[in-house]
């Protein structure tokens, strides 16, 4: 065991685990924050995807040493109050079918869209691409996506 001293969603936080234990099992496990998904365990769905230090990253196979003074963000830190223009879209658009993958779907393109303001239909794509939905609901996530770079052009 170790104290690993994390900043996760603009706090400090303090865990004490086994280096190895992966990001996902430390959010959900030992500080509650459980809108991070558990999906395949080896970084294949996108379920468990959080922001490290604003990129897209997999939390299920990221160990908590090597997260350091890394700022991570997870779905409950996208937004105090739900109102990123991503999940606004996914409202709007009604994207959510069962609703499982959707935190890291969110989390997949508000990291897009923070990168790349103006995404072409490929590139949304590529940065989806490793997200599952089981649902099968790509054309609602991809037409949500367009719809939160529309809004964050007009603000």
């Amino acid at each position: 065991m170790a104290t690993f001293n994390l900043n996760i969603n603009g706090s400090q936080r303090e865990v004490d685990v086994d280096p190895a234990t992966p990001m996902l099992w430390v959010l959900r496990d030992h500080l509650n924050l459980v809108g991070t998904k558990y999906g395949c365990g080896i970084s294949q769905c996108g379920s468990c995807t959080i922001h490290l230090n604003g990129v897209a990253t997999r939390a299920c196979m990221l160990p908590v040493s090597a997260v350091g003074n890394q700022e991570v963000t997870t779905i409950e830190g996208l937004s105090e109050n739900g109102d990123h223009p991503v999940q606004q879209a996914w409202l709007e658009v009604d994207v959510p079918q069962c609703g499982y993958c959707q935190a890291g779907q969110i989390m997949s393109a508000a990291a897009l869209l923070k990168n790349n303001p103006s995404p072409t239909d490929a590139e949304i794509e590529g940065a989806m691409n490793g997200n599952i939905c089981r649902c099968g609901t790509y054309v609602r996530i991809k037409k949500a996506i367009k719809l939160a770079a529309a809004s964050t052009k007009e603000a």
